[in-house]
């Protein structure tokens, strides 16, 4: 187990969905519903199934293009990403 790998993993993913759509419409179900054990775990299910399609599609990317280029391309994207988010869209 590559626990500084599984630390860092935990650590992006946790920030990165604080207060995100997810989080959100899970708040909205849990608010509006009975069972909040149903809410958790049909969310916690759905977490799980879309990161085992990001590990499948990862991996079998990594098999045609270099990690390198890979980790280059997604830092390209989210700098773009940052700057179109940061220039926003007037009116």
């Amino acid at each position: 187990m590559d626990w500084k790998l599984l630390l860092s993993t935990f650590t992006s993913i946790f920030v990165a969905e604080i207060g995100d759509k997810t989080q959100l419409a899970t708040m909205s179900l849990a608010a509006g519903g009975r069972s909040k054990l149903s809410v958790f775990l049909g969310a916690a299910l759905a977490l799980c199934a879309t990161s085992a399609l990001g590990v499948l599609v990862g991996e079998g990317v990594s098999r045609a293009v270099s990690p390198v280029w890979l980790r280059r391309t997604a830092g390209g994207i989210f700098i773009v990403l940052g700057v179109l988010f940061l220039i926003g869209r007037e009116g």
